[in-house]
């Protein structure tokens, strides 16, 4: 089954009238989440900072054959997540997942990275991860929390500081909220490597993406479906024995330990078979 089989086939209802909300759900792998679970039954509530977007998504959701609802929040603005929380409960009248997917980053290193570099990350990527979570809480009699995080949490690149940081710590705070949420709420993070979506392609050029997905053990980067099935299977009542944990989406990127070799590897394979046909 490939990829597009998956995310247009006939899915499961595992979340028939739930309940979801998805931060930084406007574009990328945030609203391939919305749509993955409008298509499985739930109801889905899309937010961001931009409008546009937002209703945008909320559209494509609908298509999907749910019911979703867009609300403006700013994930750096406490108040705004706070809001935000209530406004989903009052809603649907409950939540039943979560699933804090909000980040961003900046191309600077340990040691030239400013204050507000600092600040700007940690508030979007980390901060509001907690505040939802606690918040939500508040309106969970069960239910599930998944954290977006990275590959980042595990390997990394230069000048990738504070993000790489915050990923780690985004597996440390899961660890936390599983044990202090549970028994009914289960907690879990996922981990997605290279994901092609505007960001991460933007400007990328043709021989460049060949060589990114010839050192990725699949033979190709994600789609935001890949992360999208992830957190549905651990928001789901299939991972019920599931909490406290971090799962790697990354196309078996961090298996890999010299990039050089992969490419060199399979090539030699290939041609092996070739020669035994």
């Amino acid at each position: 089954m490939t990829v597009s089989d998956a995310t247009t086939s006939d899915s499961p209802h595992r979340f028939e009238d739930a309940t979801v909300l998805v931060t930084g759900s406007t574009r990328g792998i945030g609203a391939g989440i919305a749509r993955r679970f409008a298509l499985e039954g739930a109801n889905v509530v899309v937010t961001g900072r931009t409008r546009e977007d937002g209703e945008a998504t909320v559209a494509d959701v609908e298509a999907a054959g749910g019911d979703a609802t867009f609300v403006r929040a700013d994930m750096r603005d406490p108040d705004d997540v706070a809001a935000l929380v209530e406004a989903t409960a009052a809603e649907y009248g409950g939540l039943d997942v979560l699933v804090n997917n909000a980040g961003v980053e900046t191309n600077t290193a340990a040691d030239d990275a400013s204050m507000d570099d600092w600040d700007f990350v940690l508030e979007t990527d980390f901060r509001s991860y907690w505040l939802c979570a606690k918040h939500a809480r508040e309106y969970m009699d069960e239910g599930a929390i998944v954290n977006v995080s990275s590959n980042h949490a595990r390997l990394t690149m230069p000048e990738m500081f504070p993000y790489n940081a915050v990923k780690a710590g985004i597996d440390g705070m899961t660890r936390a909220m599983a044990l202090d949420f549970g028994p009914r709420v289960r907690v879990n993070t996922v981990n997605p490597g290279w994901v092609a979506i505007e960001r991460t392609t933007d400007g990328m050029d043709a021989e460049y993406r060949e060589h990114l997905e010839s050192i990725h053990p699949v033979g190709r980067l994600g789609d935001p479906e890949d992360v999208a099935a992830a957190v549905a299977f651990l928001a789901s009542d299939e991972a019920a024995f599931v909490t406290g944990t971090s799962l790697l989406v990354d196309g078996g990127r961090t298996a890999v330990m010299q990039d050089d070799m992969l490419p060199d590897y399979r090539e030699r394979r290939e041609r092996g078979e070739e020669d035994g046909d």
